[in-house]
């Protein structure tokens, strides 16, 4: 797509200045994105996938992100506006690992954090044991998650410790987890990844495999083995994922899988901490041509002065390009994904070759 036909010389002018503003401002930030992806970014008026995920980063903060980052905050928002998928029980939440029930730490539970990623220790038969379950969620808490990425929907999260039901996940059956990436209502794709077998596939909402593989499980041999029961669940979470994003731009929503049904688990707003790859290109290039930036809070909402005039010119530029995307009749589609696409021979990605 062609960027900036459409758009005034007067926005194409704001636009260029904030692109400048906003790079002095994130120096190392930018150093860093140009070392994931191996080309500049423009964080003022992104296109690409991981320029987005900048934009979102620097520019959007949507009060929102935090509760939705929040893991506890985020069970009672998944339950307000989808009541009827099922969340992980916490069983005991607070301030002080040391004042966990001894009885809950003797059986099968998840000890988490709900301030970040990867923090989450699998008890069984009491095993770790406390004063090592202690010693580690401790340093947690302590720890200020998503500095070095920027994401900061996390800074703001009071950093609690809980204690979580144990689910008995369907590895080596069905899955482990269903991740449906969803854009402003419509799903781009789903991933399902079995942790226990090593596998992974992507699909289209209705089941479909796609074409590619993720740098989890790059090798073609690691795609996860096709079941009635795994589209079942593929179509299930499809159908769940929009009424728990909303209206947001973008999210990814993550579900659990057991042997009889699925339980919500995250809501993903800062997808491999804004570094997300796929061996296809038309998997981005999808997520791209569905992420509205316009329906962002930070352009849904009023401003003024200079940031008045810079979100005025990202709509216009938004709308510019909105007009671009009908599809011609020599455009192509990718098999399972809405709207064109140009199909590629999938091939893996690393970060110095990410398409463009």
């Amino acid at each position: 797509m062609k960027t900036g036909i459409g758009v005034s010389p007067g926005h194409r002018a704001i636009l260029a200045v904030a692109r400048v503003l906003l790079t002095l401002r994130h120096p190392l930030l930018i150093r860093r994105f140009m070392r994931k992806t191996g080309y500049l970014p423009n964080p003022a008026a992104p296109v690409r996938y991981h320029e987005r995920m900048l934009w979102r980063k620097i520019v959007d903060h949507d009060p929102l992100f935090v509760t939705l980052s929040d893991k506890l905050a985020a069970k009672d928002y998944i339950r307000g506006v989808c009541p009827d998928v099922k969340v992980p029980r916490t069983l005991w939440s607070g301030a002080d690992p040391d004042d966990i029930p001894p009885e809950l730490l003797a059986g099968n539970v998840v000890v988490k954090t709900n301030h970040g990623c990867e923090m989450n220790i699998f008890v069984s038969g009491g095993k770790p044991d406390r004063a090592e379950i202690v010693r580690t969620t401790k340093g947690w808490l302590k720890r200020r998650y998503g500095i070095s990425q920027h994401e900061w929907a996390y800074w703001a999260i009071v950093p609690r410790v809980f204690v979580e039901e144990l689910l008995p996940l369907a590895g080596g059956e069905i899955a482990t987890e269903i991740k449906v990436q969803v854009c402003s209502g419509v799903v781009c794709h789903v991933r399902a990844e079995d942790k226990k077998a090593l596998r992974s596939r992507l699909f289209d909402p209705e089941g479909n495999p796609l074409p590619g593989r993720d740098v989890d499980y790059p090798r073609e041999d690691q795609a996860l083995e096709i079941t009635p029961r795994l589209l079942d669940c593929i179509r299930q979470a499809a159908a769940l994922a929009p009424r728990i994003a909303g209206d947001l731009d973008y999210a990814r929503i993550d579900f659990l899988v057991t042997d009889k049904e699925l339980y919500a688990g995250e809501i993903t707003l800062y997808t491999g901490g804004g570094y997300s790859m796929w061996s296809n290109p038309a998997i981005m290039a999808d997520i791209e041509r569905h992420w509205r930036l316009d329906q962002a809070k930070f352009l849904q909402r009023e401003h003024r002065g200079i940031a008045r005039l810079y979100a005025d010119a990202l709509r216009a530029k938004c709308q510019a390009e909105a007009a671009q995307r009908a599809p011609t009749p020599t455009q192509l589609q990718l098999p399972g994904i809405s709207g064109p696409s140009v199909l590629t021979q999938p091939e893996v990605v690393t970060e110095a070759t990410l398409p463009g």
